[in-house]
């Protein structure tokens, strides 16, 4: 064989050696390639190489499957990420604004009590559904009613013995025995009335708190043939209009105000008992003459918006 055949038959052999070699290297790689990740290798329209960023697509929406993770071998993580060094820099680097908005938002925290009102802090878990309706639904709402004025007056005097809360589960039988506070029928109650009600297991009040009360009435009496009305006489030392207050804090809220101090004098004056100051302004609280619901409580709102509607004596 003559040197120049040698020669071919040299470059013949080694470009087949190449070209299978090739051929092995393809197929191995798109064999190991697809049981991992189940994509197609195919050409890009605008080259005809490879589509890069087809790939990097498919390999961030593939990454997150548990099941194919757990089968990846050595061989299987090199390819992968070359796969991801040789892919364009914005294919495997989303920019930020495609990134979801919630995962930069911190969480907000679930409200601690649904559907719950925010209340006056000497409102808690505790308290008595009497106490809470009380809060709810009478205390700081503007009263003009000389009965619902004359009930409160006589509530809050029992302070002397009882809690709110005590007082609230005995209003039904005291609006029961004193009928309905009307000052009228209760003024003419006489000593066998008196000592009836006193007798009452279900209020346990004494003789002298009993008496109290219709000697209170008689006063109111006495009140209204003189100003028209029991309402237009308590009203007048607050101007017509309630006393709107912005307490942020139970310790702000006062015991006695000027208003109540002025108030007991004249009805001490006029012959009522149990009116000291505290008693007083505690009576002003719950008819709404001032309103001292704590700013951050539902109610606050509700009851300056009756407050500071055109009074209008009722």
């Amino acid at each position: 064989m003559s040197k120049t055949n040698v020669r071919r038959h040299a470059l013949e052999k080694c470009r087949t050696v190449k070209e299978t070699q090739k051929t092995v290297n393809h197929n191995f790689f798109t064999r190991n390639l697809k049981k991992v990740y189940p994509i197609g290798l195919h050409k890009s329209t605008s080259s005809s190489s490879l589509s890069l960023s087809s790939i990097s697509l498919s390999l961030s929406q593939n990454s997150n499957d548990s099941s194919q993770a757990d089968s990846l071998t050595p061989l299987d993580d090199k390819i992968s990420l070359a796969l991801r060094f040789i892919s364009p820099r914005h294919a495997r680097e989303p920019s930020t604004a495609s990134k979801p908005l919630h995962h930069h938002q911190p969480p907000t925290s679930p409200p601690t009590e649904p559907g719950e009102f925010k209340r006056c802090n000497w409102i808690t878990k505790n308290s008595d559904n009497a106490y809470i309706e009380f809060h709810d639904e009478c205390w700081g709402i503007p009263a003009y009613d000389d009965n619902k004025l004359f009930e409160l007056l006589a509530m809050s005097g029992l302070l002397m013995d009882y809690n709110w809360t005590e007082i609230l589960k005995r209003k039904e039988t005291l609006r029961e025995v004193f009928a309905g506070f009307d000052a009228n029928t209760v003024a003419k109650m006489e000593e066998k009335e008196i000592v009836e009600i006193a007798s009452n297991k279900a209020l346990s009040l004494a003789d002298s708190r009993v008496m109290c009360i219709v000697d209170n009435a008689k006063c109111i009496t006495k009140i209204v043939k003189e100003c028209g009305s029991f309402s237009s006489y308590i009203w007048g030392y607050v101007n017509h209009k309630p006393i709107i207050n912005r307490y942020k804090y139970p310790r702000n809220v006062p015991l006695r105000s000027p208003k109540a101090e002025i108030l007991s004098k004249d009805l001490v004056k006029r012959g009522f008992r149990f009116v000291g100051p505290v008693i007083v302004h505690s009576f002003m609280q719950a008819a709404g003459l001032t309103i001292d619901h704590l700013v951050d409580c539902y109610r606050h709102s509700e009851c300056v918006s009756l407050a500071e509607r055109p009074w209008r004596h009722i």
